[in-house]
C-alpha cells in the first residue's frame, strides 16, 4: 500500500514583502565560508515518477565554452537524440532565441522532426523577449526569475511585490499566447522560501489551473550552495526545498527541474537527491559545461537513471564514447584523462592491468563491461611492467588504429619504445608513462601512422573546398569557349580570395575559360590560349573517371611559385553526363590563414 503524502493547501501561503532584504548572514557570512545549518527536521524519499533529463548545453554551457557553430549545435542535438532522446529520458533541450546564428541552429534542429528532445527557449524577464518567442513559435519557453532577495533587491532593486506581479503578468502572458512558461526561480538556496518562493510558486498554480496548461518551475542552485544531507534546513536543503514546493504550493513533481551549479562539488548528488525526493526533471549539459565551476553533466545523470531504475534499454550508452571524441577531435577540447565515462584513462587502474591477464581479470578493475556499455576497451597504464604486449596494445586503442594498420609486440618500432621506457624507469623513473609521453614516443619511432604535416594541409583544403567547388561544379551550364560565357568567374575569386586560379575544361580537356585572382599572375597564366590541352592533368582525369571531386597533392605553381593544391569536379548536363571538369588552385598560405573564418562561414550559410 503506498504511502498518504497529502499536499497542504497552498492558500495559507502569503508574500513576505519586507523592506530589507533578508540575506541570511548567519549562512552566507560571505568573508568566512558558508555554513550548512541543521533543523533536525527530515523528510522520507518519494523518487519522482517519471524521472527524466532536460539539456541546456547551447544555452547555459555555451557561456562556458567558445560558441558553438550552427553545424555543431546540429550535430550534437543528434547525439542526444541517439543518447535518450528515442526514449525520452533526455526530454528537451534549451536555446537561446537572439542572434541569427541561434535562430538558424534553432530551424536546424526543428528540421529533424524527432519527438525528443523537444526545443524549448530562454528569455529574460520581459515582454519583448516573450513576443519574440510567441513569432518563432515556442510551446514552451524558460523565463529568468530570480528569487533570493540578493537579486532581488540587490541586483534589479525592486521590492518582493514588484518581482511578484513582474514575474505573474509574464508568466499569464505566456499562457495567453499559448506558451508554456517554466519559471527558472535563480538563486533559490539562497532565497527566502517560505516568504516569497512558495507563495510565487503558489500563485503560478492558480494561473496553471485558470489556463488548463502547465506552469513548470526550474530550481535553480545558481551558486551550487545546494546539500543533500538529512536534517539540513532551508534554503540549503536539496530534499527539503522539493518537498515544499510539492507539498505546500502543490506542484506536480513532473511540472518541477532541477538545475545545480558544482561550486561546492555537489552538483551530480545534488541532481540524484533531487530525483529520489520527487522533482522529475534534472537539468544537464554534456561533460558538466556550464557557467563558473558547471552543471550537472548529463552523462553522468543518464548513468544515474539507468543505476536507479534499472531500465538499461533508455539509453544508448555508448553514445557517450560517441559524444567524447567528438568534443575531442571536432572541437578541440580536452576532456581529463580521469574524466568519468567519457576521459582516455577513466576506468584504468593506477596499478596497471597486465595486457596478457585482461580477459581474466578485467572485471576486477573495471567498474562494468565497458566495451559493451560505452564500447571502449579497458586502457592500460604503461610503466616498466606493461611489457612489448602492453606498449602495442596502447598504441592500437589509444589511436584507435583498424585491423590493416594495427602492430603487435613483434614490431620492431614496439621494441625501440619499450627500450626507452626501461631506460627511464633504470635511470630512477617511479611513476606511470602518461598518454602524452606515449604519444611522443609513437610519434618518434613510429611516424607512419600519424598522418604529416602534408595530409593534414590536404585535408583542410578538401574539407574546405569540397562544398565550396562542388556546390559551384552543380550550378555550371557549359556555353561554349570564351571568358565573355563565364563572368561569374571573377565575382567567385573575389568571394573566395584564397583560390588564386579558376578554369573550366570540357570532358576532352579543352580550356573553356578562365580567371585570375591576383594581377600581376594575369600574364603568365593568359599563356595558356583558349583551347589548351589539359586531358593529361590529374587534375582532370581523376574526376573524369571517377565522377568525384579530387583533391591533388601539395606541389609548385609554375606560374607563382607558390604551394598550391588544385581542386577538381565534374560538371553533367541534364542527363548526368559529365561534361566538362571545373578546376581552382588553392593557396596555402592564404588558405590557412582563413581556415577558421571560411569553416564558420559555410556553417553559417548552412552549407
Amino acid at each position: 500500500m503506498p504511502l498518504l503524502h497529502p499536499n497542504r493547501n497552498p492558500a495559507f501561503l502569503s508574500l513576505v514583502n519586507t523592506d530589507k532584504a533578508e540575506l541570511f548572514r548567519d549562512v552566507f557570512p560571505y568573508t568566512k565560508i558558508s555554513r550548512v545549518p541543521f533543523d533536525g527536521i527530515y523528510v522520507e524519499p518519494r523518487p519522482a515518477n517519471p524521472m527524466f533529463i532536460t539539456d541546456t548545453t547551447f544555452r547555459d554551457g555555451q557561456q562556458a565554452r567558445p560558441p558553438y557553430t550552427v553545424k555543431q549545435i546540429l550535430h550534437i542535438y543528434d547525439l542526444l537524440h541517439e543518447l535518450g532522446g528515442r526514449s525520452g529520458l533526455v526530454r528537451a533541450c534549451e536555446f537561446f532565441m537572439y542572434s541569427d546564428k541561434d535562430k538558424k541552429a534553432i530551424e536546424a534542429c526543428r528540421s529533424r522532426g524527432y519527438s525528443f528532445p523537444t526545443i524549448t527557449g530562454w528569455i529574460r524577464a520581459n515582454i519583448d523577449d516573450l513576443r519574440l518567442a510567441k513569432e518563432m513559435e515556442f510551446k514552451e519557453v524558460g523565463m529568468l526569475t530570480s528569487v533570493s532577495d540578493y537579486h532581488i533587491f540587490m541586483k534589479l532593486g525592486w521590492t518582493r511585490q514588484k518581482a511578484m506581479d513582474n514575474y505573474l503578468a509574464l508568466a499569464a502572458k505566456a499562457l495567453e499566447w499559448g506558451i508554456v512558461p517554466r519559471c527558472h526561480f535563480e538563486d533559490v538556496t539562497r532565497a527566502d522560501v517560505r516568504g516569497f518562493c512558495l507563495p510565487l510558486a503558489a500563485k503560478l498554480m492558480d494561473l496553471a489551473k485558470q489556463s488548463g496548461m502547465p506552469v513548470k518551475i526550474r530550481l535553480c542552485d545558481t551558486m551550487g550552495y545546494g546539500v543533500p544531507y538529512p536534517g539540513a534546513a532551508l534554503p540549503r536543503s536539496v530534499p527539503r526545498l522539493v518537498r515544499a514546493f510539492t507539498d505546500a504550493a502543490g506542484v506536480p513533481g513532473e511540472w518541477l527541474e532541477w538545475h545545480g551549479h558544482n561550486d561546492f562539488h555537489k552538483v551530480l548528488i545534488n541532481a540524484s537527491t533531487a530525483w529520489l525526493y520527487g522533482c522529475s526533471g534534472v537539468n544537464s549539459t554534456l561533460l558538466g559545461f556550464g557557467e563558473r565551476t558547471g552543471n550537472s553533466p548529463l552523462e553522468a545523470m543518464v548513468i544515474e537513471y539507468i543505476s536507479l531504475t534499472g531500465d538499461d534499454d533508455a539509453a544508448n550508452t555508448q553514445v557517450i564514447t560517441t559524444i567524447a571524441r567528438y568534443f575531442e577531435k571536432e572541437l578541440d577540447y580536452r576532456i581529463p584523462d580521469n574524466y568519468p565515462f567519457a576521459g582516455k584513462d577513466f576506468n584504468a587502474t593506477s596499478a596497471g592491468i597486465h595486457v596478457d591477464g585482461l580477459a581474466k581479470n578485467e572485471e576486477i578493475y573495471n567498474i562494468f563491461d565497458t566495451k559493451t556499455i560505452l564500447g571502449r576497451s579497458v586502457p592500460i597504464i604503461i610503466n616498466d611492467k606493461s611489457g612489448r604486449a602492453g606498449v602495442a596494445y596502447w598504441i592500437n586503442q589509444t589511436l584507435n588504429l583498424n585491423d590493416d594498420q594495427q602492430v603487435s609486440k613483434t614490431h620492431p618500432a614496439v621494441g625501440m619504445i619499450y627500450n626507452r621506457i626501461l631506460q627511464s624507469y633504470e635511470a630512477g623513473r617511479s611513476t606511470n608513462f602518461s598518454n602524452k609521453e606515449m604519444l611522443s614516443l609513437a610519434k618518434r619511432y613510429m611516424p607512419e601512422i600519424f598522418p604529416s604535416e602534408f595530409e593534414r594541409i590536404r585535408g583542410i583544403t578538401k574539407k574546405l573546398a569540397a562544398n565550396i567547388i562542388a556546390k559551384l561544379a552543380k550550378d555550371i551550364v557549359i556555353k561554349g569557349q570564351g571568358n565573355e560565357h563565364y563572368p561569374w568567374m571573377g565575382q567567385f575569386l573575389q568571394e573566395y580570395p584564397f583560390i588564386q586560379y579558376i578554369n573550366l575544361t570540357d570532358d576532352k580537356g579543352r580550356l573553356l575559360g578562365s580567371a585570375v585572382l591576383d594581377p600581376k599572375y594575369k600574364d603568365l597564366y593568359e599563356r595558356l590560349p583558349l583551347g589548351f590541352d589539359f586531358s593529361s592533368r590529374e587534375w582532370f582525369t581523376v574526376p573524369m573517371k571517377s565522377g568525384k571531386l579530387h583533391v591533388t597533392d601539395i606541389y609548385q605553381s609554375l606560374f607563382t611559385d607558390k604551394l598550391i593544391v588544385s581542386v577538381s569536379a565534374p560538371v553533367t548536363d541534364e542527363n548526368d553526363e559529365i561534361s566538362g571538369i571545373i578546376g581552382v588552385d588553392i593557396q596555402l598560405d592564404e588558405l590557412l590563414r582563413r581556415a577558421e573564418a571560411l569553416e564558420e562561414q559555410q556553417d553559417d550559410n548552412g552549407n
